[in-house]
């Protein structure tokens, strides 16, 4: 992009702030919709992680300005719910020091901008900025537009709420993973001192237990995978715990 057609950006938007974002590379979507057409109409959804309004901002004019195109959307309807920091706070003291900032912007579609707002509080999507963009194919379509518009919406709302919920559980598998090792390592302790003590070789059971791998590598994992995986771990670290409380009774 040129100098000059940063400048119209800029005067497009009316904010400094959108001008310099421009500068920064900008992330890819979340997650695209599917293409809904009707009687010449086109709309997509995108949805964005965005923390802050400023952030929803900058993913609204990155889309709308940047993101080559073969034919400018005739609207970009938006909406976007971040939990920000209240004036004044640190976060230290919990939850209360947080609050929800929403809002949408119609970009001359009306009302559109609130039934975005509306599938991103039904499904309770936070930390995000959705935007819908119709290509307007001459043909009024009536109330059917917000039908059409919702149905993108909900679409990529639910496709951040599963990225979302994947992103948890491998937190929960790299915690088990952590847990796993040192109860396996406590086991280890016990069976080299009863090895050193009474040369009883250590229980088959033991090998018998699946090891998870160190810093093991969940890029690409599905969540059906991860759910899966947390459910052995969780069975696995049970099993070496018994061994445990079973030599610890022993000894």
């Amino acid at each position: 992009m040129s100098q000059a057609e940063l400048f119209l950006s800029r005067d497009l938007d009316g904010s400094l702030d959108a001008f310099i974002s421009h500068a920064r590379p900008q992330p890819d979507p979340i997650a695209t919709s599917q293409e809904v057409r009707d009687r010449g109409s086109l709309f997509v959804a995108n949805i964005y992680r965005a923390t802050t309004p400023e952030e929803a901002r900058a993913r609204l004019n990155h889309l709308k300005h940047t993101v080559h195109r073969q034919r400018k959307a005739t609207h970009e309807i938006s909406a976007w719910r971040c939990m920000v920091l209240k004036q004044g706070k640190s976060g230290l003291s919990g939850p209360e020091d947080f609050e929800l900032v929403q809002g949408s912007k119609d970009d001359g579609e009306s009302w559109a901008g609130g039934k975005v707002l509306k599938v991103m509080e039904d499904l309770a999507v936070i930390d995000a900025v959705v935007i819908v963009s119709r290509w307007y194919g001459g043909i009024m379509l009536g109330p059917v537009r917000f039908t059409h518009i919702e149905t993108c919406a909900t679409e990529v709302c639910k496709e951040f709420k599963r990225s979302e919920e994947l992103q948890d559980c491998i937190t929960t598998l790299r915690t088990l993973d952590d847990l796993l090792s040192v109860q396996r390592e406590k086991l280890a302790a016990l069976n080299n001192n009863e090895s050193s003590g009474t040369n009883v070789p250590s229980s088959p059971a033991i090998h018998a237990i699946p090891r998870a791998a160190k810093k093991s590598d969940y890029s690409g994992i599905d969540l059906s995978k991860a759910k899966r995986l947390i459910h052995a771990r969780e069975n696995a670290i049970k099993g070496v715990k018994a061994l445990i409380s079973k030599k610890a009774s022993m000894s």
